[in-house]
């Protein structure tokens, strides 16, 4: 019963953001009044506690706004100036189909941005691009948020497995007597863990690339087909192992930090050249969208006529000055992100600037403790936020391009007035989210709703547990909007399980890892936040219906295959 009611507030999400297709803003109200009357009248947790834990959700949401803002400026920074004009014809030059388009934007470099930033940021970076070159902002939106997935375990430099996993399993006596017994480290078991989440992500992944273009010609062209998709499989596995092979290689030798990032960057210098030449692309010609005024109304957001069309009245960029933005983001990012340890001793200038830029981004930090007088805190760091990465990229933008200052003016009001109507979205999902994590510690004494759920699912699924393991990961980073808080809460519960039904418990938390990546895909909050950067407030359910399926798919094949696997060890 505990289990059933712990679920009530993801099933409210999916009642009327998915079924009933209200806005997230209409929505996300309703189920926080869910989560927050479950936490207070059956959990008991005391109203502090829950007005806390909404606090909390307050501030977080500040900063998934702040990023939001940051990459919505950068896009309207390069419409003004022109450089939108000059990235559109580069991909042009690179392949005008479209399915080429999605997945060197949304899989490769999407992959690239999630190595070094995580948290949301790729669909923050890709879905503007897709927009302003001409994509459809809601068929942008779910190539953003379907490439979540294999990519996000090893995010932000590997912080889901370093971060997430090892807090969720340091200190446990289960877990240092299995140290113990291989004469392993800390680190050798983390590592072990992430050369099977790579091997698993990289089976299912290999999928994704042909996913991505088979939906985008089925939801989004003129003749509704999944056939001219599929057309270009040979190209699409190609993408997807010129990312995937590097990927695990760097997980199996080196470690969780560099496996996305090192995937993405390799890959793309792989798939440009042969998508130039024409390699493995069908001889039917380039896939274009129907004409825009041909879009049905659902397709359309804010940013549409603003971004897209072209404007002879504009400058023209060179096209250096046009990708300088974009390169200034990856760099920064991954210069923030960096810690000097990981460096080799030789390349002390490297470390040096690693070092002095780590003191810069952390310099401001604004710190909530003890909210309310709870155990309760959150930390606020503007400077290493990617907003501020994409606003700094902004200004290299404007200046590279010679933005006159009234039309960068234009650039910020437009950011400013589409992230005020994203933010009646955000201020209730992220409570939400917060008070379902944080219902531990009533005066019934449960346990919080999340584990209790996973107890109850584990109660009915007994030896067969692998299959749905990847299930339980996926929900927790679906609901906690983070594959390395899913990681945080489930990774000993999953240890535990595995090692009670004899299961190699590494292989285990494996699949955990590897759902709550896949759970990114249908995270509500990542959707109101790349809903919001494409202008496409209040089509979240829309977004979520599509990406469901892909979901259940990733979750479903590496249950399958961490069903066998856990049955032959």
């Amino acid at each position: 019963m505990l289990a059933v009611l712990a679920l009530l507030p993801i099933l409210a999400v999916g009642v009327l953001l998915v079924g009933l297709r209200w806005p997230a803003s209409r929505a996300m109200p309703v189920c926080y009044i869910v989560a927050a009357a479950l936490a207070l009248f059956v959990w008991q947790v005391p109203a502090v506690h829950v007005a806390a834990a909404s606090v909390k959700g307050l501030l977080i949401a500040f900063k998934l706004l702040f990023i939001v803002f940051g990459a919505i400026l950068l896009l309207e920074t390069l419409e003004q100036g022109g450089g939108l004009r000059t990235i559109r014809r580069s991909f042009q030059r690179i392949s005008p189909d479209r399915r080429v388009q999605v997945v060197v934007i949304a899989w490769l470099f999407g992959s690239f941005i999630e190595g070094a930033a995580g948290f949301g940021t790729p669909a923050a970076v890709a879905v503007p691009l897709l927009v302003g070159l001409g994509f459809p902002p809601l068929a942008a939106v779910v190539a953003g948020m379907i490439i979540q997935s294999t990519p996000v375990s090893f995010g932000a430099v590997g912080t889901p497995i370093l971060i997430g996993v090892k807090s969720g399993l340091k200190g446990d006596a289960g877990v240092a007597e299995l140290l113990l017994q291989h004469g392993w480290t800390l680190r050798d078991l983390l590592q072990t863990i992430g050369w099977k989440v790579a091997l698993l992500h990289g089976i299912c992944g290999t999928f994704i690339p042909v996913t991505i273009s088979a939906m985008t010609t089925r939801f989004f062209g003129a003749r509704r087909s999944w056939r001219e998709g599929l057309a270009i499989w040979r190209f699409a596995l190609f993408a997807a192992w010129a990312m995937i092979v590097p990927y695990f290689a760097v997980a199996l030798f080196l470690g969780p930090e560099f496996p996305s990032l090192s995937g993405g960057l390799i890959g793309l210098a792989i798939v440009i050249p042969a998508a130039r030449r024409g390699w493995f692309l069908p001889s039917d010609g380039p896939w274009d969208f129907p004409a825009r005024e041909d879009w049905p109304a659902d397709w359309s957001g804010s940013l549409r006529s603003e971004t897209v069309d072209e404007d002879d009245s504009k400058p023209v960029v060179a096209p250096w000055a046009a990708w300088a933005p974009y390169v200034a983001v990856g760099m920064l990012l991954v210069a923030t992100r960096l810690k000097p340890e990981t460096i080799p001793e030789g390349w002390w200038l490297l470390r040096s600037v690693v070092e002095a830029g780590g003191r810069v981004v952390h310099s401001v930090r604004w710190e909530v403790d003890s909210i309310f007088g709870t155990e309760l805190s959150e930390t606020i760091e503007p400077l290493y936020l990617p907003g501020a990465v994409f606003i700094v990229a902004s200004v290299v933008a404007a200046l590279l391009q010679r933005t006159a200052p009234s039309r960068y003016g234009v650039a910020w009001r437009r950011s400013l007035r589409i992230i005020v109507t994203a933010s009646a979205a955000l201020i209730f999902t992220v409570p939400m989210v917060q008070v379902f994590l944080h219902s531990g510690g009533g005066a019934m004494g449960y346990e919080k709703m999340p584990l209790e759920l996973a107890r109850g699912v584990a109660q009915l699924a007994g030896s067969m547990w692998p299959l749905v393991s990847p299930l339980i990961g996926g929900v927790g980073a679906a609901v906690a909007g983070s594959n390395t808080v899913s990681n945080m809460m489930f990774s000993l519960f999953q240890f535990n399980v595995g090692q009670r039904l004899g299961f190699d418990p590494t292989t285990v938390v494996a699949l955990q890892a590897v759902g709550g990546a896949a759970g990114n895909t249908i995270c509500v909050h990542n959707v109101v936040a790349a809903s919001a950067v494409a202008g496409l407030v209040g089509r979240e359910g829309s977004v979520i219906r599509r990406t469901a399926v892909v979901f259940a798919a990733y979750a479903l094949i590496a249950g399958l295959i961490g069903y066998a696997w856990c049955h032959i060890d």
